[in-house]
């Protein structure tokens, strides 16, 4: 290289603008540029393979396709190497020294305003070269053409110009060494050289060799055939990119062209660290383009409620270095997101369907995930209505069963589907609401936990039966036709006579003013004295319970609204109705005790001390009695 052959040129303004941007503005991301000059590279080397199909290419035919980093932590700085297509002198001069943009002001506009919010922008505005110059003080690029034509050196303090000079001895690629700033040295240490390439280019298809270590080992697996690769490479990418000791419960490795060209391998663990305590789990699949890092851990690509799952999704369709505010309003993004999440959803029902066991024990360890998609994520409630399990009256213990199962099994002219909130199966077996359902054979879901009333209640119905609580006012069950005449009209005999029943239920409602909206003659109990049951077709017992249990103030004083259901049939109703015409202040305690005992069985919190006070009084009233 002599001086007479070097030349210094001027950037071209847009240039010197886009250089000016780049240096000077402060950035979260520095290392956002090791990155971009790592997918740089790799895109020639993959430009030279293409060629090479294309022309059998004969220069430097023996020299491996590989991308080499060198550190040098005592003269601070960072060389990055490829053997790809390299570029000739009017290649290295339209590339570095010019800007293919029509430079206007607004471009300019965007790009400052752009870098400021997300350094991921740089290379989305086609200037990733130039992150070269956050962090060092100056670049040399030296770089020979795949053609065999003289190489050259281009060398630039980003300041306005830069000198281009042949360069002979080269090899077929690019040299990249970037003399680094006093503030970026921690950028010649290979171990920070290290990290930045697992975090970003784990995946690039191209050995990364940091001096002389491959430090991307893993490969891609998700852009193979399922049926190139083996159980066991399956599970050993879980376990890199799931952070994993164990293998996984579920694996779903799928392509698709349409909508969008996607590449995605997505896993369910086979714990749920939500259930230990351990807060609440980040997102766990990554986001990638040409198998380059674009979103880490995003919370783009699936909804919230799907947070458990781990892996990668690929989409070539989406911009390299697309920022990530810019992922949250993209609209590739969001079908992405559609293709992702319903493809999720029927892999789980067809799950479901072929192990039934092992969906099972899915559900017990993901159903709540599954259970808040429905509360929140209106666009996917109907389809996560199939996933749904929930013990139910003609289940065994435990066994979990879905609505499609119950609907299979209704009765003639049943036009609802019904469920029962209790802390425990024996406790909803021996409450007064499934007594009648119990007598006329109709199945009732027993939904044990707090959240899942606001769950059927936000699903609404399903395949257009209504979800019904059984502790909501005016059920009309349909009648079982085994039921026999003389059971009717036993019924009927055994009841108080009408005109009683009316007078005790107005004189009831009178002495509960204020705590009941109404008191009925229940159609529906058949050996409990009665029940408190819900006007309000949304609000259910258990919802109440969440509420109390959070602190808020009580439903019932916030004007919830109640009726109680009296048994007609009942030995104490009618000794109750009794009592009222002989004493009726004793009468009154009773049925102050009764409706306690009702909102007890409802599972509501009543006042303990009232309850006890009240409860002595009976005991000593009916201690006297016998006397």
């Amino acid at each position: 290289m002599t001086d007479v052959q070097a030349e210094t040129k001027q950037f071209q303004a847009e240039t010197r603008r886009v250089l000016d941007i780049v240096i000077n503005s402060l950035y979260t991301e520095r290392d956002i540029f090791v990155r971009e000059l790592v997918s740089n590279a790799a895109d020639a080397l993959e430009k030279f393979r293409h060629q090479n199909l294309v022309e059998k290419v004969d220069f430097d035919a023996h020299v491996p396709l590989e991308i080499n980093i060198d550190c040098d932590d005592t003269k601070h700085t960072l060389t990055i190497t490829d053997t790809g297509i390299g570029m000739t002198r009017e290649e290295l001069e339209t590339n570095l020294g010019t800007i293919a943009h029509s430079g206007s002001g607004k471009y300019f506009e965007e790009l400052a305003e752009a870098v400021k919010k997300d350094v991921n922008l740089i290379g989305q505005f086609g200037v990733g070269f130039y992150s070269a110059f956050m962090a060092a003080t100056k670049v040399t690029v030296q770089t020979r053409s795949y053609d065999g034509s003289e190489g050259h050196e281009w060398v630039s303090d980003g300041n306005g110009s830069y000198t281009i000079s042949p360069c002979p001895g080269l090899h077929r690629g690019t040299k990249i060494i970037m003399e680094l700033k006093e503030d970026a040295h921690t950028y010649g240490q290979k171990f920070t050289i290290e990290r930045i390439i697992e975090q970003y280019s784990t995946f690039v298809p191209f050995p990364i060799k940091v001096e002389g270590k491959t430090v991307n080992t893993v490969q891609a697996i998700w852009t193979r055939s399922k049926n190139e690769i083996t159980e066991e490479e399956y599970n050993e990418f879980y376990k890199f990119v799931g952070n994993a000791g164990d293998e996984p419960m579920y694996r779903l490795h799928f392509s698709a062209d349409a909508p969008l060209a996607i590449n995605a391998l997505v896993y369910v663990p086979k714990e749920n660290f939500e259930m230990f305590g351990m807060g609440r789990m980040d997102p766990g699949v990554n986001l990638y383009c040409q198998k380059v890092l674009i979103d880490q851990h995003s919370e783009n690509i699936l909804p919230e409620w799907l947070r458990f799952m781990k892996g990668v999704v690929d989409s070539e369709d989406l911009p390299l270095n697309i920022s990530r505010q810019s992922l949250q309003d993209n609209a590739l993004v969001m079908k992405l997101r559609k293709v992702l999440t319903k493809r999720f959803i029927k892999f789980l029902n067809e799950e479901a369907i072929r192990d039934e066991e092992k969906y099972q024990q899915f559900w017990k360890t993901f159903g709540i995930f599954i259970k808040e998609g429905v509360t929140s994520d209106f666009e996917y409630r109907k389809d996560l209505g199939k996933l749904l399990r929930f013990e139910s009256s003609a289940s065994e213990p435990g066994e979990m069963i879905s609505l499609d199962k119950y609907l299979g099994r209704m009765k003639d002219g049943q036009e609802k589907i019904y469920f029962i909130n209790g802390t425990s199966r024996s406790a909803v077996e021996a409450s007064p609401y499934v007594e009648m359902f119990k007598k006329r054979g109709i199945e009732i879901f027993y939904t044990l936990e707090p959240i899942d009333d606001f769950v059927l209640n936000h699903l609404g119905e399903y395949e257009e039966k209504k979800l019904v609580s059984a502790d909501a006012a005016d059920i009309s069950l349909p009648e079982n036709a085994q039921e026999s005449a003389d059971d009717k009209e036993a019924e009927t005999v055994d009841a108080l006579p009408k005109d009683q029943v009316t007078a005790l239920c107005s004189w009831i409602k009178e002495r509960l003013a204020g705590k009941v909206q109404d008191v009925k003659v229940s159609t529906r109990l058949v050996d409990s004295p009665a029940m408190i049951v819900n006007v309000d077709g949304y609000m259910t017992s258990s919802m109440e319970r969440v509420m109390q249990a959070s602190g808020q103030d009580n439903p019932l004083s916030m004007g919830s609204k109640k009726d109680l259901e009296i048994n007609a049939s009942s030995p104490l109703i009618k000794k109750l109705a009794q009592l009222r015409e002989s004493d009726t202040d004793f009468a009154g305690e009773v049925v102050e005790q009764v409706y306690t005992n009702a909102l007890i069985q409802a599972g509501l919190m009543v006042d303990p001390m009232e309850l006890v006070s009240r409860n002595y009084r009976i005991l000593e009233r009916a201690v006297g009695t016998n006397e």
